[in-house]
């Protein structure tokens, strides 16, 4: 999986024009899923996200996680995550996973990302049409990608 997490001071999605579902202070995270991922990450990479240390304490030092602060988050699916640009100016999404997995992994994400000390946790729609605004604080950008886990 892929996560890019940014720090905000606020965020909102609006999906097929409906009503932004919008979060104040904390993060925003675009969420992709590789072909190879399997759901047992899912829980280690909410805690990861939720416990990063990306907000300063007293010093102004990024020492002070979302969750210690008890922000939201926002995650959205993104497959071009994994867009492949090796090859000419098209992007290939090749690696990106397919459903049922890739739904099955976002909902396990956010469904980790819930449990833990987050003050809410709003989403997009997998697959939908979807208007992303948001105030990157900072900024403020971090990208995990679990495959490096591995090695």
């Amino acid at each position: 999986m892929r996560a890019v997490i940014q720090r905000v001071s606020a965020a909102d999605v609006v999906v097929n024009g409906g009503a932004p579902r919008a979060i104040g202070r904390g993060l925003m995270i675009l969420l992709g899923v590789r072909d190879t991922d399997t759901l047992d990450v899912c829980e280690k990479l909410a805690q990861k996200c939720a416990g990063l240390r990306i907000f300063e304490d007293a010093g102004g030092k990024l020492n002070v996680s979302a969750e210690e602060l008890g922000c939201e988050a926002l995650v959205v699916s993104n497959f071009t995550l994994y867009g492949d640009t090796k090859k000419g100016k098209r992007p290939s999404f090749i690696a990106a996973a397919k459903p049922p997995l890739s739904v099955e992994a976002y909902e396990a994400f956010v469904a980790e990302l819930r449990k833990t000390g987050l003050a809410r946790v709003e989403t997009g729609e997998f697959g939908a049409g979807m208007k992303v605004t948001l105030t990157n604080d900072g900024p403020v950008t971090i990208v995990i990608d679990t495959d490096e886990w591995k090695r």
